[in-house]
């Protein structure tokens, strides 16, 4: 990190004050170019700190200075630097920023796709729309909050079209516009499309950065409770460590166990259970994670300790159905073999096949439930492994 770098980012005011006015009134992209290239080993306060700076050196007077420095994108810099632009816009400087918009680097419309949700010009709405599905992340999503903000109907219908899609990643991508858009009518169709999804637990993900698991047990509860299920089930693996603050999960869990007579809930917790657990007693799960998300899972832990397994393994056989949203999950903690046993006589072969597999688990795989677990399967490779197992 050069000297004026350690200046605009350091604790003297003198200082760093000097070094952001120089950085604008002259234009030091060079500068501005290797602040971006320092984000990932820069604390959050600093950055948020930094683009405070940036932005109280601009004024009327060089304001358009700025604009060689959107060839380098950062989401920790775009509030300040946008913000500055809109502030001081002509209708000139709109006109040039539809045109970088149409024909600028990825970097470039990024700025430009946040800048007109503060100048909300109708000529950009088609260039946002285009913008909104591409393979730069950062663009999408300030596309799509825009697209929001603009409370572009035609953008929002189109999304919701795709979530019947029979792409898996089509439907991803949807949800992640949806969700950046910002309209929380869009929750029932993104759940719809998550019961029907092989990738259920990414689109879990996404589900509490448009309504917390909280509000979302509260209106919805078998809903709520399957997207947790999935968060559950995602984390670790799928899902960052560090989302389990971002997604209240604290708070959640309180919820379930005060509904712990429920079934649905019981199983959940159950998973919850099971997943803390692992998550604590493998040091290659936590080792990475920063001290506020390992504490956080250490008192999620904590809370399930209050969970009565006994209790809940009892309650969970009312899940042990093809119609459950939880059967599943019920199964891999289901010890009751007779409950089991009646799923092989479902319809649909893959609940029959993971059927199969916990009943061997329980050493009551014999020839007579295979032969049951036959019946119904057309498949040549759940076959396969039926009579292997």
């Amino acid at each position: 990190m050069n000297e004026k770098l350690k200046k605009l980012t350091g604790k003297n005011k003198k200082e760093y004050e000097q070094v952001a006015s120089d950085m604008i009134n002259n234009c030091d992209e060079d500068l501005f170019r290797e602040l971006i290239e320092q984000e990932d080993f820069l604390f959050d306060f600093v950055k948020s700190n930094v683009a405070q700076r940036i932005y109280d050196a601009c004024n009327e007077n060089n304001y358009r200075n700025l604009l060689p420095f959107l060839k380098y994108y950062s989401p920790s810099y775009d509030d300040a630097i946008v913000s500055v632009l809109a502030k001081y816009a002509d209708e000139d400087l709109t006109d040039e920023m539809l045109e970088l918009f149409e024909n600028g680097k990825d970097s470039e419309k990024c700025y430009c796709a946040k800048f007109f949700s503060y100048i909300q010009d109708s000529l950009a709405l088609d260039l946002l729309r285009e913008n909104a599905y591409t393979s730069n992340e950062s663009l999408n999503a300030n596309c799509a909050a825009t697209l929001g903000i603009l409370n572009d109907k035609q953008s929002y219908e189109e999304a919701i079209a795709k979530l019947t899609s029979s792409d898996e990643f089509e439907k991803l991508s949807a949800v992640k516009f949806l969700v950046l858009y910002g309209n929380i009518e869009a929750i029932e169709p993104i759940i719809n499309t998550m019961k029907k999804s092989t990738m259920s637990e990414n689109i879990a993900g996404y589900v509490p950065y448009l309504i917390s698991l909280p509000e979302l047990l509260d209106k919805k509860y078998e809903d709520g409770l399957f997207v947790i299920n999935n968060i559950i089930n995602g984390l670790g693996e799928i899902l960052g460590l560090y989302e389990v603050v971002n997604f209240e999960l604290y708070e959640a869990v309180e919820v379930l166990l005060s509904k712990a007579n429920d079934s649905k809930a019981a199983v959940v917790l159950l998973n919850a259970v099971d997943k803390f657990n692992t998550l604590t007693e493998n040091e290659e799960y936590m080792f990475d994670e920063d001290k506020n998300t390992q504490a956080e899972i250490k008192d999620i832990k904590k809370l399930l300790a209050r969970v009565n397994i006994k209790q809940s393994k009892t309650l969970l056989k009312d899940e042990l159905k093809e119609s459950s949203l939880f059967v599943y999950t019920a199964l891999d903690f289901a010890e009751d073999i007779e409950s089991v046993k009646d799923l092989l006589r479902c319809n649909n072969q893959t609940l029959i096949l993971k059927t199969s597999e916990v009943l061997k688990k329980l050493n009551a795989f014999d020839d007579t439930a295979r032969t049951v677990a036959l019946l119904k399967i057309t498949d040549d490779n759940i076959k396969s492994i039926l009579r292997a197992l």
